[in-house]
């Protein structure tokens, strides 16, 4: 059994039991949340498509990291002009764990 999830104005392919990286949501590690944008569930055979999202389906995960990824280096250079910049970003991130998916 899969769905597919929207959040953050990204869509994600997730299982019970799995886990994955999100753009960053309010709450603390050890909560639970309810992604109600479920926008397809597969179980086998049956297949359920939402035009655009299933309505009363939801996906119940748990917060088990809230961080930072790894700094993205920005170097800007004018040659022969002596101008130099250099910046650095991390993205925030919230890693969930599936916990159920039901329809």
């Amino acid at each position: 059994m899969y769905a597919i999830i929207r959040t953050g104005g990204k869509q994600y392919q997730v299982a019970p039991g799995e886990r994955v990286r999100v753009e960053k949501l309010a709450g603390n590690i050890g909560d639970t949340i309810e992604l109600s944008d479920v926008l397809l569930i597969a179980d086998g055979e049956e297949v359920k498509i939402g035009q655009p999202v299933l309505v009363g389906a939801k996906v119940m995960a748990c917060i088990v990291e809230q961080d930072k990824a790894k700094k993205v280096l920005i170097f800007k250079k004018r040659r022969r002009k002596a101008y130099r910049v250099k910046t650095g970003h991390r993205q925030p991130f919230t890693s969930l764990e599936i916990k159920e998916i039901s329809a």
